[in-house]
Formats: structure tokens, sequence, C-alpha cells
């Protein structure tokens, strides 16, 4: 009884799982980690333009990380990272944008040698390239003792956080969590910029979460790898940008998202068409009201013609 009460013990106690409320590592039951092989991500951010941040926020002397270029942040994920450095920033574009589709919306990708040496980031989405709203991120890790240089966390107790993940698994993150946000359009994306969480717990420099802990994770990182190593940003939902015909003056699709009926408004409208996010025809209209109600929940495109040309509108139907 004594041996089996102490295996019971050891389980409770070693397990990372049994820690916090919130995913686990890549290969544990109930992990989010999305592998740089996995079909569900059909694009790659193809720019990226990074302001690199200090060895060490505490000594602004020493000057700042240098290690690998922008260049390695830009297709798939290989392990060939670009570093921030404490507060370091990188922005990535793609030529169309990421939109909010069912479940995860796209994914970052770090370089952690392991499941417990976490190196985190903030993550926030731009439709305009001036205005970013920020995930709602979380860390419940002690903020009482400093996670050293190559000390380790706890995934269980990170959310919202790029770098939970070890290397080659994408920490994904959904756009819906944005919803209702005026500074930002969840169904057009255009940048997403991911900002080092600066690991030290003074208080002059700590970062903090949705609810104002501080984030503990590996401080002082004084290399020129130091921060944050951003490899690749994996999208999941993409959408090709499509050129708008400049003689269209007037244009809006309104409810959207709808739970039936879809208005148009356009100058010299002719017809609609309906269209799967992979472009198959499925509705038509001489009307500019359609009504939506049969079709199934999720993104479509509507190609509105008009005398002038076509516009494409991508609509959620909820």
């Amino acid at each position: 009884m004594r041996i089996v009460t102490f295996i019971l013990f050891t389980l409770l106690h070693c397990t990372n799982y049994s820690q916090g409320v919130f995913a686990p590592p890549a290969g544990q039951i109930g992990s989010t980690a999305i592998h740089k092989d996995s079909a569900a991500i059909v694009h790659w951010a193809e720019s990226c333009e990074v302001v690199r941040g200090r060895l060490d926020i505490a000594d602004s002397t020493i000057g700042l990380v240098s290690f690998g270029s922008e260049i390695e942040a830009i297709d798939m994920a290989n392990g060939t990272v670009v570093s921030l450095g404490d507060k370091g920033s990188a922005v990535l574009q793609f030529n169309g944008v990421v939109f909010d589709g069912p479940g995860h919306d796209f994914a970052v990708f770090e370089n952690s040698f392991s499941d417990d040496f976490l190196e985190l980031a903030f993550v926030e989405v731009s439709s305009d390239g001036i205005n970013f709203v920020r995930f709602p991120a979380t860390c419940d890790l002690q903020d009482s003792v400093q996670i050293g240089p190559f000390g380790s966390s706890d995934a269980t107790q990170i959310n919202n956080l790029a770098g939970k993940y070890r290397a080659q698994f994408g920490t994904p993150f959904d756009l819906s969590e944005l919803a209702g946000n005026p500074d930002v359009d969840i169904n057009e994306i255009r940048h997403i910029r991911i900002i080092d969480c600066v690991g030290s717990l003074h208080p002059e420099f700590a970062s903090q979460d949705q609810y104002g802990q501080r984030i503990n994770d590996p401080y002082p990182t004084p290399f020129s790898s130091g921060g944050f190593d951003l490899d690749a940003l994996g999208i999941i939902h993409y959408q090709e940008y499509t050129e708008i015909i400049e003689h269209i003056e007037h244009f809006s699709v309104f409810p959207n998202p709808t739970r039936g009926l879809l208005n148009i408004n356009c100058t010299g409208f002719v017809k609609a068409e309906i269209q799967t996010m992979q472009g198959r025809s499925i509705k038509y209209s001489t009307q500019q009201t359609i009504n939506c109600a049969s079709l199934a929940n999720g993104n479509y495109i509507i190609k509105v013609f008009t005398e002038n040309g076509f516009h494409n509108q991508i609509f959620m139907k909820r």
C-alpha cells in the first residue's frame, strides 16, 4: 500500500499536466501545439520587420541582440530564427488577409530546445498597420523567485503567449477572442506583431499579463540570441488579397456576421455570387438582399458584379 501511495504521489507532483489549467506541452493529451508540417497551415508570413531589443533591459551599456536576420522569420518554420532581445518586436505581413475561421487562425513558432525552457512573447494583430490589439495573455507562473537564464517553466500555467511550445510546434491563436474590439477587423488581419516579454521580476522592467501578474521567464539572457527567438508564422485561415476595382465608389455588405439575410449596398449592382473560401460557387442572386440561412456556419466570399467591375468581400454566416 505504501508503494502504491508513493507512486501516485510522484505522478501527481512530477507531471506537468497536473500543474495548471491551460494546455500542456506538445505531444501530451489536450495540447494545442501545431506541428510545422500540419495540413492546417496553408500559408506562411512573407515579410518581417524587426526592432531589436536589448541584451539586458537593465543595462543599456551592453547594446542590442544581434542573432539572425529578418529573413529567418519568413516562410516555413525550419529552426533558423531572428532573436528579438528584451522587449524587441517583429511585425509580420503577407499578401492577403488572415481571417477568423473555426478554431485557431494562426500559429507562432519559437525554437525552444525543450518543453519547459520557454521564452515568451505577446502577440498583437492589426487591420491597418497602425492600431494593434493584443491577445489577452495569462501567466500563472510564480513571481516570487526569478527564473534564471536556463530555468524551467510550466506550459500549463501559460495561455495566449507565443513561445509556449518547443521548436517545430507553433503556439496557436484564435481571432474570435478579439471579436467586438472596435480597433480591429478580425476578418481582415494584415499585420501580426510579436513583442518579447521581459522576464525580469523587477517592478521597473517586468512585463504583465492581462491581470497585472508579472510574467516570469528566463532572465537575464545577455547573449546575442537573447529574448524571444522568432522562427515563423504559420497561417491557418488565409485569403489572398483581391484588388478592389476603383470604379466602385460605394460598397458595403451587412450585417457581417449574418444569421440569415445579407444586404448589399453598392453603385450599379448587377448580380452577386457566393463562394466558399476555396472559390467554389454555391449561390447566385440578382437581388441585393440574399437569404443565407441555409448556409453552414463559417466564412464565405461574396463576389458582387457591377456595371463597372466587381468586388470581393469575406463575410461570416453564424
